[in-house]
């Protein structure tokens, strides 16, 4: 099994208002001929890491998969595990968003950004 991890961002209110409050995760199958299954986990940190994500995604060969979830938090962090031999085949990359959809270029993590330990 591999778990891959955004690690903690961050998100204070800036002016009263915080930059992301939504958190749009691309899943991207590399697989030629197998489905692959990703876990992705969300976590609201505080004094606590409390989930409040947990969806088991199937992707279908050369399939692109989009979910939007909910991030107005003072900080998140999302984890992702797929089983050790799919972590190659699938590409993750996560964006923070304004209310109005537009990126918030501090807030995204992209594939070669994500910490990876193989369990």
């Amino acid at each position: 099994m591999a778990i891959q991890s955004t690690g903690p961002i961050l998100n204070s209110p800036v002016s009263g208002v915080r930059p992301t409050q939504q958190v749009t995760i691309r899943l991207v199958s590399r697989a030629a001929m197998d489905t692959l299954t990703v876990s992705v986990q969300g976590y609201a940190l505080s004094t606590t890491r409390t989930l409040y994500i947990s969806e088991v995604i199937s992707i279908a060969p050369n399939e692109v998969v989009t979910r939007n979830y909910y991030a107005d938090l003072d900080a998140y962090e999302f984890v992702f595990e797929t089983n050790a031999e799919g972590v190659e085949e699938v590409g993750i990359s996560v964006w923070g968003k304004q209310a109005s959809g537009q990126l918030v270029e501090t807030h995204r993590v992209v594939t070669h950004e994500k910490t990876i330990k193989n369990i």
